[in-house]
C-alpha cells in the first residue's frame, strides 16, 4: 500500500454489498468522491477481494494514492469458488456477522500513527443493504450515507414491502398463486406508481414462507434507512420523477447522483479509471470482433452476474438468436445454467459461427457503446438498464429476480425503451422480438425514445446538471467533516 500524505477533505469508508451489481456503482461513486478530494477506503469482503485479485491481477489494487482497499469477512463458510454467493445466505450473514469486524477496521484506521493513514474516517458510505454500518457510524460519531443501488422505482417498492405483508398480499397462500392469475392483482396504492401488477413488484414477494429471509431482510433494511444521514440513488430526476417525489416524502434527504457512469466518465485520471471492478476475468477479443461488423447490426446478449437458467431455456435462446439471422455477441458465464455447464447444441455453434461470438465475460459499458450494437437482450438489472440508456440502445427484457421485474415494467410501459420476453422462453418469441428490435416499427420507436432519454441523462450528468449539482450538495451537506 502506498504511503499517503496529501491533505484530503475527509476520509470516506465505502462499504458495498458483496455482489457484482452493487460493487460496480459503489466503485464509481468512490472514484467521484476521490476526484473531489476525499481519501477513500473501499471495503470488500474477503471472498470478493480474492476474486477481484484473480480477475484483475495481484497488483491491480496497488498504487492509487488516496484510494485504498481493505477487507472484512462476510461470515459464510470458506470457498475458493469463482461464482456469486447465494443472495439469501449473504443477506442473513452480513446483517449478523459484519458489524464487529467493521468496527475493528474503523478502530484500526482511526489509529493513524500505526495504520499509515493520514486522517481518521470521517464518514461511511454504505450500500442500503448493509445497514449494520449505521450502528458503527453511531458508535464512532460519524455520518452514514446509505447508497441504494436499485432503481428508484425498485427501491420505492421495497419501502412498501411491509405494507404488502400487512395487506395480506404476501406470503402467497400456496404455489398455485404463481400461475392462477393472482400475480395480475392490481397494485394501485403505492404513491408515485401507476399501472402496476403484483408481478411487477420485486420478485422476493413470490414466496409462501412468512419467514422468508429476503422479504424480512428488506423490510428490516428499509425500516432502518431513515436513520441514515442521507440516501443516494443512482438515477436522474426526469427519468423517475413521480417515484422520486413519493420517496422524498418518506426520506427527505435524497440525492439523485446518476447515471454514475456518465459522471465518472468525466474524471480525467486515467489510472484511477483503470481500476475496474469485474469479479470475472474479461474475455479478450469482443471489441475486435465487433469492429468487423456493420453499424447497428449486432444484438448484445448478457444476463448479468446472478441470473441462472435451465438447459432448456439456454437452448431456446440459442435457436431464437440463430433463427433471427442477426449477428450476436452472447456473454455466457460459467455458472449461467443451473447445476450444469452451459453446453450449446453443436448444430447451433456450426450454424452461427460466422455471425455469432460467445464469451464468458466482458467490459459491458464499452460493448454497449460500440457503434455496431443495435439492441440489448438483458435481465434488466439497474446497472445494465442505465448503461443501455446511456448508450442509446433499446432492450429486450428477460427479468430474473429482485427489482428486475419492476425495471422491465418501467422500460416497457413508462419509458418506451424495452419489450418483455416471457419467462417461459420460446425460440419463436426470441426470433420475433429480435427481428422487431432490429428492423421493425416498434424497434425504431424504441430507438428514438432511448436516444431522447440518453440526451436527458447526459444533461443531468454534465456540469450544472441536476445530478452533478446533487453530488456537490451531498459533499457540502453531509460528507465534509463537522456538517452532520
Amino acid at each position: 500500500m502506498v504511503s499517503i500524505s496529501a491533505d484530503f477533505r475527509g476520509h470516506v469508508l465505502c462499504v458495498p454489498y458483496p455482489l457484482q451489481g452493487h460493487i460496480n456503482p459503489m466503485l464509481k461513486l468512490a472514484e467521484l468522491l476521490h476526484h473531489k478530494g476525499f481519501l477513500i477506503t473501499f471495503v470488500n469482503t474477503e471472498y470478493n477481494h480474492k476474486r477481484l485479485l484473480r480477475s484483475r491481477g495481484p497488483d491491480a489494487l496497488d498504487g492509487f494514492p488516496g484510494f485504498r482497499f481493505e477487507t472484512i469477512p462476510e461470515g459464510l463458510p470458506f470457498s475458493d469458488a469463482d461464482v456469486s454467493q447465494d443472495v439469501p445466505s449473504l443477506c442473513d450473514s452480513t446483517s449478523k456477522n459484519c458489524l464487529v469486524p467493521l468496527c475493528s477496521l474503523l478502530s484500526k484506521l482511526n489509529d493513524t500513527t500505526s495504520s499509515n493513514v493520514p486522517r481518521p474516517v470521517t464518514c461511511i458510505v454504505s450500500d442500503g443493504c448493509m445497514s449494520f454500518t449505521l450502528d458503527a457510524a453511531e458508535k464512532f460519531g460519524i455520518p452514514n450515507v446509505l447508497f441504494w443501488t436499485p432503481s428508484a422505482c425498485g427501491f420505492l417498492c421495497y419501502m412498501h414491502y411491509r405494507h404488502l405483508v400487512e395487506r395480506g398480499l404476501t406470503p402467497l397462500k400456496d404455489a398455485s398463486d404463481l400461475t392462477n392469475g393472482y400475480l395480475e392483482t392490481a397494485i394501485d396504492w403505492i404513491p408515485g406508481m401507476k399501472n402496476l401488477r403484483l408481478r411487477d413488484l420485486p420478485s422476493f414477494i413470490r414466496t409462501t414462507d412468512e419467514n422468508d429471509i429476503m422479504v424480512n431482510f428488506l423490510i428490516r433494511e428499509t425500516k432502518r434507512t431513515p436513520r441514515a444521514s442521507a440516501v443516494v440513488l443512482n438515477t436522474f430526476d426526469p427519468f423517475e420523477k413521480d417515484v422520486l417525489d413519493a420517496l422524498s416524502s418518506l426520506l427527505p434527504r435524497i440525492y439523485t447522483i446518476g447515471p454514475l457512469l456518465l459522471l465518472a466518465d468525466q474524471i480525467k485520471d486515467d489510472k484511477l479509471r483503470s481500476l475496474g471492478s469485474n469479479l470475472w476475468k474479461e474475455q479478450p477479443g469482443c471489441v475486435e470482433w465487433l469492429n468487423t461488423k456493420e453499424p447497428n447490426s449486432v444484438v448484445f446478449v448478457n444476463f448479468g452476474s446472478i441470473t441462472v437458467m435451465t438447459p432448456q431455456q439456454l437452448v431456446e435462446f440459442a435457436w431464437g438468436l440463430a433463427n433471427s439471422g442477426k449477428p450476436f455477441l452472447w456473454i455466457i458465464r460459467p455458472d449461467l445454467v443451473v447445476g450444469d455447464s452451459a453446453i450449446l447444441p453443436p448444430e447451433f455453434v456450426t450454424e452461427t459461427k460466422d455471425r455469432g461470438m460467445l464469451a464468458s465475460w466482458c467490459a459491458q459499458e464499452r460493448i454497449l457503446k460500440h457503434p455496431s450494437i443495435a439492441g440489448f437482450l438483458t435481465h434488466s438489472g439497474w446497472n445494465s438498464t442505465l448503461e443501455s440508456v446511456c448508450s442509446g440502445v433499446p432492450m429486450i427484457s428477460w427479468p430474473f429476480f429482485a427489482e428486475q421485474q419492476t425495471n422491465c415494467r418501467y422500460c416497457c410501459t413508462e419509458w418506451g425503451i424495452g419489450m418483455e420476453i416471457d419467462n417461459n422462453v420460446k425460440r419463436d418469441e426470441v426470433e420475433k422480438l429480435v427481428r422487431e428490435l432490429m428492423e421493425g416499427d416498434k424497434g425504431k420507436e424504441m430507438k428514438k425514445k432511448v436516444m431522447e432519454w440518453e440526451s436527458k441523462a447526459e444533461e443531468a450528468a454534465k456540469p450544472g446538471g441536476s445530478s452533478h449539482q446533487n453530488l456537490d450538495k451531498l459533499i457540502a451537506d453531509v460528507l465534509l467533516p463537522g456538517n452532520v
